[in-house]
């Protein structure tokens, strides 16, 4: 279960943390992205471990929110998913077509670029 979460709020924070607070986007990147301990992030900046645990959870609802909200998510993944179906379509297809494969690797690379 917690690994599920985490990688949830990876993939929200990929869309949405330019949303977020200077702060929110600090603690998350501590505790979702470095590993950080609630306490470590407490001694860091101060505060107490409750304050740090508070911070997380509203900014956690705040990026379901905007999630609920925008979408932005859930249409990335519903694109990806016709985007390997086409693929494999072509592939299997359209196999001696070059133009029609370059744009699809091309297609399969964007996220890297």
């Amino acid at each position: 279960m917690e690994l599920a979460k985490n990688e949830e709020i990876n993939a929200l924070l990929g869309f949405y943390q330019p949303l977020l607070t200077h702060k929110q986007q600090e603690y998350m990147q501590l505790y979702y992205g470095d590993d950080y301990s609630l306490g470590e992030i407490a001694e860091n900046f101060a505060v107490s471990r409750q304050a740090v645990y508070d911070n997380i959870r509203r900014t956690e609802q705040t990026l379901r929110d905007y999630e609920a909200k925008l979408r932005l998510h859930r249409q990335f993944l519903a694109r990806n998913e016709v985007a390997d179906q086409l693929a494999s379509y072509v592939v299997k297809h359209y196999p001696e077509d070059k133009q029609l494969l370059q744009m699809i690797h091309r297609l399969d690379h964007l996220e890297e670029e």
